[in-house]
């Protein structure tokens, strides 16, 4: 589990935090105005994405299911399918939408409806990138999404300053530079999938059928996003009423945290790609219980002199990482388990275990603010997630801690799976 993690967890790090923590990087010399275009792009990109994450993560769980007994290409064609029609759905009308859309998060929302052009209109590449991810991590490989976003990075690292300053583009030089080098990325990523499916049968039909079962396996995962970004927003609006120094202490911890807090996701890749292929997970809940607890204790450590970086008051930012751990052993937990039960058909019932911490952690961060101040939100959280976890694992037949492995499926999956193709 741990060593088929590893690698998600690079890339998410590299493909979900550094992208933009480059851009930021190299549009910081422009002002702030500057950077808050890319902060909010950023953002209306992670919205974007968590309508498109039931495709990738309902391609990773079929092809994981049918690796080794099924014909592939189906499902392949149907990622293709689904990826065509929303990138136009999503695409189309949020680039038409750049004017009010940038309205409704900044007061100077030109240059960022501007920024959204290219931003929001290279999106159908970002998703592309997702579903050949998709496909490699059901067949059990890692490494090489790994790898796509490694380039990826390098490519934004060496653009950013060409576009940005050399050719004088300004803040819209960091979306070009983006843009083009996922588009390079997915080129050489196309590469690889061609050569990872060469011996499929290419001639299996496919068609509605498989993508409506593509769209209903990953689901409840884009529900599970969209509910955690919706709320998000909701406590920045209950945070933003103790202050700026608060909110801004809330964002940088929340940065600060998202490194931390990659290690869950890529535990819930490893099981949902697991539990897909009929492989054993060992114990995912603890794994998630006890990845919590050593993210809180290095968070505690560094956290002073880690959010010192981004401002000369740390204290808010600080406070906020204290408190955190009492919410990341329970959320680690939660996410870790979540892989399993997505993988084996329960997605739903980790979806609503989602919501209910949810409907117990919005009244309480309103109630106990009023109370405690800004640390009743924070003890909120931790409720929720706790509640949240106590659903995911509340019985119904077989519990989400482990996965019985199935015979293997042929004699490459018996092999074991690969490291890197």
């Amino acid at each position: 589990m741990i060593r088929l993690a590893l690698p998600v967890y690079v890339e998410l790090v590299t493909a979900v935090v550094a992208v933009g923590l480059i851009d930021l990087l190299w549009v910081s010399g422009l002002g702030e105005a500057a950077i808050a275009t890319v902060t909010v792009a950023t953002t209306a990109e992670y919205l974007a994405y968590g309508l498109f994450l039931a495709v990738p993560t309902g391609i990773t769980v079929l092809v994981g299911r049918r690796d080794g007994r099924e014909p592939l290409g189906p499902v392949v064609r149907a990622g293709w399918l689904l990826w065509a029609v929303l990138s136009v759905a999503i695409t189309v009308p949020a680039v038409l939408l750049r004017e009010p859309l940038a309205a409704l998060f900044t007061a100077e929302w030109r240059p960022t409806a501007d920024f959204f052009l290219i931003s929001l209109g290279g999106l159908p590449v970002y998703f592309a990138q997702t579903v050949v991810d998709g496909v490699l991590k059901g067949l059990g490989d890692t490494r090489r999404p790994m790898r796509h976003a490694l380039v990826c990075n390098a490519l934004v690292v060496a653009l950013d300053p060409l576009f940005v300053y050399g050719l004088g583009l300004g803040v819209q030089g960091a979306a070009v530079a983006t843009v083009a080098a996922r588009t390079v990325t997915l080129g050489l990523s196309l590469v690889a999938l061609a050569r990872a499916l060469r011996r499929d049968e290419p001639r299996q039909p496919g068609g509605a059928s498989a993508a409506r079962q593509v769209v209903r396996t990953g689901l409840p995962m884009s529900g599970d996003f969209l509910a955690r970004s919706a709320v998000g927003l909701a406590l920045v609006d209950v945070v933003a009423g103790f202050g700026t120094a608060e909110l801004a202490g809330y964002g940088i911890g929340q940065k600060v945290m998202l490194a931390g807090v990659m290690v869950f996701y890529a535990l819930r890749q490893a099981a949902l790609i697991r539990t897909a292929r009929g492989e054993a997970t060992g114990s995912p809940l603890w794994l998630g219980l006890g990845a919590g607890a050593v993210v809180a204790a290095v968070l505690n450590a560094v956290a002073w002199p880690v959010t010192a970086l981004f401002t000369a008051d740390p204290a808010a930012a600080v406070g906020f990482l204290r408190w955190m751990a009492l919410y990341l052993v329970p959320f680690g937990g939660l996410i870790a388990v979540g892989g399993v039960l997505q993988a084996s058909g329960r997605g739903g019932r980790l979806l609503a275990a989602t919501l209910a911490g949810f409907a117990v952690q919005l009244p309480l961060a309103y109630a106990l603010s009023g109370w405690l101040g800004v640390t009743g939100v924070w003890l909120s959280m931790a409720a929720g997630a706790c509640v949240s976890l106590a659903g995911a694992l509340a019985p119904s037949g077989s519990g989400p801690g482990s996965a019985r492995g199935r015979a293997p499926r042929s004699t490459r999956t018996a092999a074991g799976p690969p490291s890197g193709r």
